[in-house]
């Protein structure tokens, strides 16, 4: 059996016994969702919650003073930015902006490998979010939401995660980027699919992680899975599947045409969702 087949057999053998290790969410993302169940919770309660984590807290000011919020007078506290961006939102902002922890190794490779991919998340989800605002300033629709938004395109690849987490275990065999790439493009949209059910988030976050690489999984109505792939296109993350999935976008009404995608604007919105995770 060849290396690369049995990094594949492996991760198969561990998923069809529920015996693969799946990533847990990060821990401020937890107390941060629980807090958000509370329905007795406050906005200052929140805020405290947020505020044990420097990090969270300094990403959630950047988020409630840029274009997606759409106020020009700045923040400057945690308790002002939970204010400004609302316990709706909070719970799946803070999520998305928690993930990076997520993405860490310390086998060297691996690490550079994750490194790669959070960047790779990061335009990703900068574009998406770009490519729903232009949607809804065009549409004036509102059925889908930033924060939504946010979440699903920053987990729509978590799937890899697993599968590097074992390439870690047996560094001297398995770390080698060819021998992932196969394993990732044949695992992990089945492997993210678990992952969004063991965290319990909804069957949007579950369909993303699964089939945004399948063009022929397509919903009947327009969901985050649309926008997730256009931002991956657009990053340069889809592959043979650009041109397809750009066609598709038009057709379904995601973008107008392709001179949306090259505009000044979406630049721009794309830019200040980047800066964001930075």
């Amino acid at each position: 059996m060849s290396t690369q087949n049995a990094l594949s057999t492996i991760l198969v053998e561990k998923i069809n016994n529920d015996t693969l290790v799946l990533p847990t969410l990060p821990a401020i993302a937890l107390k941060v969702r629980k807090a958000a169940d509370d329905p007795d919770i406050n906005l200052n309660a929140m805020g405290d919650v947020i505020g044990q984590d420097p990090s969270l807290s300094a990403r959630m000011i950047k988020i409630a003073n840029s274009a997606y919020m759409g106020r020009s007078v700045k923040v400057t506290s945690i308790s002002q930015a939970v204010t400004r961006i609302g316990l709706r939102q909070i719970k799946n902002i803070s999520t998305a902006l928690a993930m990076e922890q997520l993405f860490v190794s310390k086998n060297d490779v691996v690490a550079r490998y994750l490194q790669q991919e959070w960047a790779n998340t990061v335009n990703i989800v900068a574009n998406s979010m770009a490519v729903l605002q232009l949607y809804i300033a065009r549409t004036k629709k509102r059925e889908m939401s930033m924060d939504t938004m946010t979440l699903a395109a920053l987990v729509h690849n978590i799937g890899v995660l697993p599968i590097l987490t074992e390439a870690e275990r047996h560094p001297e065999v398995f770390a080698n980027p060819s021998f992932l790439e196969v394993a990732i493009d044949k695992l992990a949209g089945r492997i993210g699919a678990s992952i969004m059910r063991e965290w319990g988030f909804g069957d949007s976050f579950v369909n993303v992680a699964k089939n945004w690489k399948d063009l022929s999984y397509l919903p009947d109505e327009l969901s985050y899975i649309d926008f997730v792939r256009v931002g991956a296109a657009v990053s340069g993350a889809a592959g043979s599947q650009k041109d397809a999935i750009l066609n598709l976008a038009i057709q379904r009404g995601v973008v107008e045409d392709m001179g949306e995608l090259h505009s000044d604007e979406f630049e721009e919105l794309a830019s200040v969702a980047k800066q964001i995770f930075l």
